[in-house]
């Protein structure tokens, strides 16, 4: 039996204090991370982040938790119910790296199932040490310890994948139909300055994507790129895409549209950090309207090209 596991980093299980430091706990204790020497990271981590942070964050969540709950947590339930609907024959399932169900759950149904040719997919188009190496670790971490292993199919970076550019092209086209705006703003998740050093592809792969996309968009207004999410004192990819869009409404551009090319699924990052952060910021600096693109989600497009993911061995 084929089976296929889609990853993703994770949510607390509820908007409460107590949960979110549990998963930024978890979140902030991963090597990959953080690389600081854990005898120095772990009491600043507990004694110093964990308690100021936790209330902080709880608030965020709580703006955009849904009755359903997380909204990371429903749609990554939602693309893998659409996912396993096209692909009848294999066993598809979800896991997440720092909250339930973990990794090491999925694969353990994938044992029991009779599994014996396993694709697995970081819901993360672009490569960093920081998301897909984490989830390499904890895939081989866990065969390492069984007595035997399915043939594995590991995706590292998929942004270059036709079906993916062409369903997020698609996407953006879309949403922006009937919109008046004077300049896109490409917004991807940020990753400390020293990883890129290091030789992290996560830059280079953001701007292949970038670019990929404008090409099959043809966009008549000028764009940019920036890095969002940012944690730390340490020095991270720029520009930040808070100082971008101050920048942006300075200079006359008074509706941005933006896209958030780094994210297959709406969450904290999406919905607070641009909806209602940097929405705030751009507006406070001159701007009129920052106009959210929704990432992929559902978009069955979007499903199209994992599928192709899938069946590409």
């Amino acid at each position: 039996m084929r089976g296929v596991l889609l990853v993703n980093l994770g949510t607390p299980k509820a908007p409460t204090t107590q949960a979110v430091r549990q998963f930024l706990n978890a979140f902030l204790s991963d090597r990959r991370v953080i690389q600081m020497p854990p005898w120095l990271w772990q009491p600043l981590l507990k004694g110093c982040i964990l308690p100021f942070r936790g209330p902080h964050s709880a608030k965020m969540y709580q703006q955009v938790w849904t009755k359903q709950g997380s909204p990371l947590l429903t749609i990554t339930q939602a693309q893998t119910a659409q996912l396993q609907a096209l692909l009848p024959n294999m066993r598809v399932r979800y896991a997440m790296s720092y909250s339930a169900p973990t990794i090491t759950t999925a694969l353990d149904e994938m044992a029991s199932a009779g599994v014996n040719t396993l694709t697995v997919i970081p819901l993360y188009p672009q490569y960093s040490t920081t998301t897909t190496a984490s989830i390499h670790d904890a895939v081989h971490r866990y065969y390492s310890r069984q007595h035997n292993s399915p043939t594995l199919h590991l995706y590292s970076a998929w942004w270059d994948t036709p079906a993916y550019l062409d369903a997020l092209s698609a996407n953006i086209t879309h949403q922006l139909a009937g919109q008046a705006y004077d300049h896109v703003l490409f917004s991807y998740h940020g990753i400390p300055q020293s990883y890129q050093d290091q030789g992290d592809p996560y830059y280079a792969q953001c701007v292949a994507t970038t670019a990929a996309v404008c090409a099959r968009l043809a966009l008549t207004v000028p764009h940019s790129i920036s890095f969002q999410s940012k944690f730390g004192p340490a020095k991270w990819l720029t520009p930040a895409t808070k100082d971008n869009l101050r920048a942006l409404a300075a200079a006359g551009k008074r509706r941005v549209a933006i896209v958030t090319p780094s994210f297959v699924a709406d969450c904290l990052e999406t919905l607070y950090e641009i909806g209602i952060e940097n929405t705030a910021a751009f507006k406070a600096a001159g701007g009129e309207t920052l106009l959210r693109l929704r990432p992929l989600n559902t978009d069955p497009a979007f499903i199209q090209a994992l599928a192709a993911l899938c069946t590409a061995y």
